[in-house]
């Protein structure tokens, strides 16, 4: 199975009381192809900042994020978010005044129109989100709903790599089990790679490997060794 992303020797930190606090210290970790993996660890751990080095929303201070081999500040940011990853927020983050269809469209690259809502609905029934509700403004779904169509809108975009931030964060028990069962099936059927950070332990042992992140580096569970390069 082969490495789609690759975090090399990241670093980050900011000051704290005139002091430097590091967040992430030297931190590698390569991720496979078509594996669900999580990422846990308590409040001030650098989770929030991981995520956004790993979605290029920023930058480390000193290393590298490889996707496919390439390094994506040389590919490009932008590039990289817009052809290679799908982020999924805890708040579903989708536009409110468009229905379902519409949200995972508008997500969508150089399609055409008429191509875009089939593969919409398409995409929306496989989630579990029937025509009826995908016509529905999202305002008046569920929760769970919601994020069924944050998920569809992900898949839309074909992206290889599916970001996600606690994404069962605001679900009732019963709907989050349903959406963690979706991510599961995303990168076992769909062969995507899926990286999510949360603090649900319900949501790790459903994945395929759950990593800690303590003392600024990545951990595989099981595993002794501080410093873990998934190969």
């Amino acid at each position: 199975m082969s490495n789609l992303f690759e975090l090399k020797n990241l670093s980050y930190g900011y000051i704290d009381g005139g002091k430097k606090r590091m967040i992430l210290n030297d931190l590698s970790y390569s991720f496979k192809k078509g594996v669900f993996y999580t990422i846990l660890g308590p409040s001030g751990s650098g989770k929030s900042t991981l995520l956004a080095l790993a979605s290029a929303l920023d930058a480390p201070e000193t290393g590298s994020v490889h996707y496919a081999g390439a390094d994506i500040k040389e590919m490009g940011f932008s590039q990289f978010r817009k052809h290679h990853m799908s982020m999924i927020f805890q708040k579903y983050n989708l536009i409110d005044y468009l229905n379902g269809v519409e949200n995972v469209t508008a997500n969508m690259g150089a399609i055409k129109s008429r191509d875009k809502n089939d593969l919409a609905y398409k995409v929306l029934n496989q989630v579990g989100i029937v025509k009826s509700k995908a016509d529905r403004r999202v305002t008046r779904l569920s929760g769970g709903e919601q994020q069924r169509v944050a998920i569809a809108r992900a898949l839309a975009k074909d992206a290889s790599l599916v970001l996600a931030d606690e994404p069962t964060g605001a679900l009732d028990t019963a709907t989050a089990k349903e959406i963690i069962a979706l991510f599961k099936r995303i990168s076992k059927e769909f062969g995507k790679t899926v990286i999510i950070v949360t603090h649900s332990d319900e949501v790790a042992k459903n994945s395929d490997v759950i990593l800690h992140l303590t003392n600024g580096k990545l951990v595989e569970m099981g595993s002794e060794q501080s410093n873990v390069t998934g190969e």
